[in-house]
């Protein structure tokens, strides 16, 4: 085991697939351009209340419902903290934020920054929100025997990816910003995984302009990331 710090990757025999999810899909310019086996669809937020706040201050918001989420798939409802009227907030919404109508599907990943669909969402600070996560999942392996890897912080319980939220007709939909791996995690699942925001990039991400927000879209250091192999 690497004695590095940030982040400790746990591999798994392989088990339900989230790839057969309809709106689970890549959206070329709208979402991540690449293969849904090369997009993270799967995480876990097991955080306490008591370790929310340690991780992002006090907030609002109806916490009666929230406990360990041990598996968040598209189209589930997770645990996002928003600034409303300047007040940090907690929410459950929707993973997958439906693209123009010339598409189908949602999407849960966000790579193209400047594409039409999202730079708006993206220079608005209100529409940037932090999706609460303690490990989250990329496939590994042939097809056809694919394992799950997960990957966790070993610096802290509860971090942050960096997520868009949209309003709809029926409900709010939320989805989180991708970008490079870094060299230790690339050497597991070598494309795309999500941003994760230090806790000092919180608020610059949700109040900044949008040179500062998509500034963050940045891989994790290399010099802080771990990895155990449990398989």
């Amino acid at each position: 085991m690497s004695q590095l710090m940030g982040l400790v990757f746990r591999t798994v025999a392989r088990g339900t697939s989230p790839f057969g999810y309809r709106r689970d899909r890549s959206l070329g310019a709208f979402g991540d351009q690449s293969h849904t086996a090369c997009m993270c669809n799967l995480y876990r937020m097991q955080a306490s209340v008591d370790e929310l706040r340690q991780a992002f201050g006090a907030f609002d918001g109806d916490r009666s419902n929230l406990g360990p989420r041990d598996e968040i798939y598209p189209s589930q409802k997770a645990p996002v903290l928003r600034l409303i009227k300047g007040m940090l907030t907690l929410d459950e919404i929707e993973w997958g934020v439906p693209p123009p109508v010339s598409a189908s599907g949602s999407v849960t990943n966000v790579r193209n920054l400047s594409s039409p669909f999202w730079r708006p969402m993206l220079t608005n600070p209100q529409q940037r929100c932090l999706v609460a996560w303690t490990q989250f999942c990329e496939w590994t392996g042939p097809k056809g025997s694919k394992r799950k890897v997960w990957f966790e912080r070993t610096d802290t319980g509860v971090s942050a990816f960096a997520g868009l939220s949209r309003n709809t007709s029926e409900r709010p939909r939320m989805a989180f910003l991708t970008t490079e791996v870094n060299d230790t995690i690339g050497a597991i699942h070598p494309r795309a995984i999500p941003v994760i925001l230090e806790a000092d990039s919180h608020e610059r991400w949700l109040t900044g302009d949008y040179d500062v927000a998509a500034g963050l879209a940045r891989p994790f250091d290399d010099s802080r990331t771990v990895t155990i192999d449990e398989s």
